[in-house]
């Protein structure tokens, strides 16, 4: 499949569908975290936020991150890019990436059972690493630097 087909700019498309959904995930849920690291245990604000980050993670986030890597997989097969080191660059933040959404998947287990013992601040913080990955992701597809 040539890159200007057809099949490769739907490809295309669905890959950067998905990245834009798991990155939204990404972004507002340590910032859910932040807010539920503060609310009362076992409380209703505490129980509705255990409903949106069980939502946001398993019914946006995760098969987002899925079709992603799968998208992007497909098109590095297709669009010849394998030998290129900023794709393998690219590849480590984004291997980054998929190991942040593990520890929010781990983090969010334990809000689940009532066992979180991560400051708001930490989750503040850590608010921040998905949008730094990013803009370097970012630099490294539209530049190809390397």
């Amino acid at each position: 499949m040539s890159v200007g087909s057809t099949g490769y700019g739907l490809l295309l498309s669905f890959h950067l569908f998905c990245v834009i959904a798991w990155m939204a995930g990404l972004f507002y849920l340590p910032r859910l975290f932040v807010y539920h690291a503060d609310a009362d245990i076992g409380g209703p604000t505490s129980e509705t936020f255990k409903v949106m980050e069980r939502r946001l993670l398993y019914g946006i986030m995760t098969p987002a991150m899925v079709g992603a890597w799968l998208a992007g997989v497909a098109l590095v097969a297709f669009g010849g890019w394998g030998g290129s080191p900023w794709l393998w660059a690219k590849v480590l933040l984004v291997l980054a990436l998929s190991g942040f959404h593990g520890w929010l998947s781990a983090r969010r287990k334990d809000f689940a059972a009532d066992r979180n013992t991560v400051p708001s601040r930490t989750y503040r913080f850590m608010n921040e690493v998905p949008t730094l990955v990013l803009l370097a992701i970012l630099v490294l597809v539209v530049l190809k630097p390397f």
